[in-house]
């Protein structure tokens, strides 16, 4: 049963998708350790908001395996998809070897889980390898995204778009690609986007906001940059690494609501 909302009179931006299961305007937000009670408690209110929770890099390894599937099933159920971040899978290929990686499979099913992201921020892969990794674990029974881009150096913007293709000929349904890769020193790098535009399924991609887990990010740098993301590909872009905290001020900013005003 639909919820009354207050100040339905009021529009908002009409171009933005509503309903889920959405394939744009997705939302993907940063599980980093969230006690399961204060889960409940955002998903009461912002699930509405919610597509996608990332399980931060392997913290998905420190939790009591009980509390882990619980979380899972209460985020499932609110229709939101939770995924394991890439740099668990990363972490598992470096230190025990791409023969570990079936039973991480195997493992992330038991759990709960059906989507796993593969990516190289730490530990650098050949193109063979991305595609590889990702036949594997699709074959194994789990959907996968992809990840292209650096935190932190600027790609040139040709190799973005063949390895976001390597991830999708592999089998990823979804190709992260940082945003930092689409700003230089807060003024968008306008070639590299009308590549991505021109080359990759906007429905396929998801934009990676930065954090303060990168050198020198502040608020108002991650802040900054959803304006730009949303100006340059519409309040229906797929936007990823939303911290919790903020769901409800993104979504504001998605729709016209926000401190942007509305999205031309």
């Amino acid at each position: 049963m639909t919820q009354p909302i207050p100040f339905g009179f009021v529009p908002v931006d009409s171009r933005r998708t509503q309903a889920k299961p959405r394939r744009t305007g997705m939302s993907m937000v940063i599980d980093d350790g969230l006690p399961l009670a204060y889960v409940e408690s955002v998903l009461e209110i912002a699930a509405p908001y919610i597509d996608l929770m990332k399980i931060k890099t392997g913290t998905a390894r420190l939790y009591p395996r009980e509390v882990l599937v619980r979380k899972l099933r209460t985020y499932q159920a609110a229709g939101v998809k939770p995924f394991l971040g890439g740099q668990f899978h990363e972490y598992v290929f470096a230190v025990m070897g791409e023969a570990a990686l079936p039973r991480f499979h195997e493992e992330s099913r038991a759990l709960g889980f059906t989507t796993i992201e593969i990516s190289d921020n730490t530990v650098p892969l050949t193109d063979r390898q991305r595609h590889d990794q990702i036949a594997g674990a699709v074959r194994a029974g789990l959907e996968v995204f992809g990840e292209v881009g650096s935190k932190e150096t600027m790609s040139n913007p040709a190799l973005l778009v063949d390895q976001a293709r390597i991830c999708f000929d592999a089998g990823a349904t979804l190709v992260l690609v940082e945003a930092a890769e689409l700003v230089d020193d807060g003024v968008v790098r306008q070639g590299t986007l009308d590549i991505i535009k021109k080359n990759l399924p906007l429905d396929r991609i998801m934009i990676e906001l930065p954090g303060p887990w990168i050198a020198g990010v502040r608020s108002c740098d991650i802040e900054a940059m959803k304006k730009i993301v949303f100006a340059e590909f519409g309040p229906d872009v797929n936007l990823a690494n939303i911290d919790v905290k903020t769901i409800f001020d993104t979504e504001a900013q998605r729709v016209g609501l926000g401190t942007g005003g509305p999205i031309r």
